[in-house]
């Protein structure tokens, strides 16, 4: 069990499957910088979080709750948790009370990315965190959720099972690994740092082995002297 004050962010899961040294630059070094896929993301989220709570008929949808873990060491805020009626007969370890409105409701959390549909380890994680964080929370079972695409205007369906949950606790464990340790791994250059917002500030390139740092630096001050 962690305290309060080693909680660390659900949204860093995200960041530490698509690199270790990414989320250690976020959550070790403090370090950010948006490009136009961070950009576009952070415009869908605030977008999300404009209208608190919505209703229709029985479905309640309650935008932007915090949520926490301190199984798994783990803190933040949802997108999207839908709130199903169900029948009291149906009344079961999947369902809460809500304050002051009659009957059982089944949760169901969904988080919001940018880009088209498809599947992404590391969204499932982070929504998975969501679920283990209201599941503690609230003593209840969470058996899916959903990641909705903003590009597709469509959102893929994610089951709990057994294997993201074991995954999503490993990078959890993991992602406090690399804090406690308070080292950043090392940089190792590969296809998809082109996509990284970071990619200025980890310089992958320059840690390639027998890369001369010298040579490295000239080249990158003539690239940005031909960009001015």
């Amino acid at each position: 069990m962690y305290k309060e004050e080693e909680l660390l962010p659900i949204s860093a899961l995200q960041h530490l499957l698509f690199c270790e040294r990414r989320a250690a630059l976020i959550i070790l070094e403090g370090l950010w910088q948006d490009n136009v896929f961070t950009a576009e993301g952070s415009i869908l989220h605030e977008q999300t979080h404009q209208i608190e709570t919505e209703r229709h008929g029985d479905l309640r949808i309650a935008r932007g709750l915090w949520l926490r873990s301190f199984r798994l060491g783990l803190i933040g805020n949802s997108d999207v948790i839908e709130f199903q009626k169900v029948s009291d007969y149906q009344k079961d370890k999947m369902t809460v009370s809500l304050y002051d409105i009659e009957g059982f409701w089944q949760p169901f959390p969904v988080e919001y990315k940018r880009g088209r549909l498809r599947s992404e380890e590391s969204f499932e994680v982070q929504l998975c965190a969501q679920a283990l964080c209201m599941e503690e929370m609230l003593n209840i079972y969470i058996p899916a959720g959903a990641i909705y695409y903003g590009k597709s205007k469509r959102r893929l369906e994610i089951s709990f099972n057994q294997a993201i949950r074991n995954k999503t606790e490993a990078s959890a464990k993991c992602l406090h690994e690399i804090v406690s340790s308070g080292v950043t791994p090392k940089a190792h250059n590969q296809i998809k740092c082109q996509s990284c917002s970071l990619i200025d500030i980890c310089l992958p390139k320059a840690m390639l082995p027998n890369r001369d740092v010298n040579r490295y630096l000239d080249e990158a001050i003539a690239k940005g002297g031909t960009n001015q």
